[in-house]
């Protein structure tokens, strides 16, 4: 089971002392997650190191620390975490002790992994994009079904014919919705999958 944050959560520790911020946020583009990351960055800390993941999606940067010890066991970190539509950063204040290769590989990653830990969660629903139409005669009778099948309508327009859905599906009840409607509509509906959730990553 995949889930993001349900807002911004932060965790700080001193670390041989060196102090690091994790700040993680949901996300849902990668424009949102460079965004978050602009606001967020302090420019006069030693390291803000970071790491996205937006289904298939995913970016880390190390932001001058040693090439992999950063960027990339934060991203460990939200994988590890089974998060997604998430960023995370990291800043760093130097305090004069060196970590070493492993020490930064195990800050970072241990630092951006509590943050995430401690952080109220919610499950990912993944849902599909239906296009949906049928005549006004059976139109009240499939909105009946909407709220069985957990449905969301995205669009709603009507033409000689009848109404004409966009709607949004989580996948797991596309089957069953869709053979509802081919009942409901004595098989004289249209029903076509137009999105799958990956397509919006």
């Amino acid at each position: 089971m995949l889930c993001s944050l349900t807002g911004v959560h932060q965790f700080e520790e001193d670390i041989k002392r060196s102090r690091f911020l994790a700040i993680a946020a949901p996300v849902n583009t990668v424009e949102d997650a460079m965004r978050f990351l602009e606001a967020h960055s302090v420019p006069d800390a030693t390291h803000n190191c970071w790491a996205y993941k937006i289904g298939n999606n995913y970016r880390f940067n190390d932001d001058g620390e040693p090439g992999g010890t950063a960027g990339k066991p934060i991203l460990q970190a939200i994988e590890g975490q089974q998060c997604d539509e998430v960023v995370v950063l990291v800043i760093r204040w130097f305090g004069g002790v060196k970590l070493g290769t492993g020490g930064l590989v195990r800050a970072y990653g241990g630092v951006a992994a509590q943050c995430l830990r401690l952080a109220e969660k919610r499950e990912i629903i993944a849902l599909a994009e239906i296009d949906c139409t049928c005549s006004f005669s059976d139109m009240a009778l499939v909105r009946s079904r909407f709220e069985q099948h957990s449905v969301q309508v995205v669009t709603e327009d009507f033409d000689a014919e009848g109404v004409v859905w966009r709607l949004a599906i989580p996948v797991e009840n596309v089957s069953e919705f869709e053979n509802s409607f081919t009942n409901m509509t004595r098989g004289q509906g249209f029903f076509e999958k137009v999105k799958a959730p990956e397509d919006e990553k």
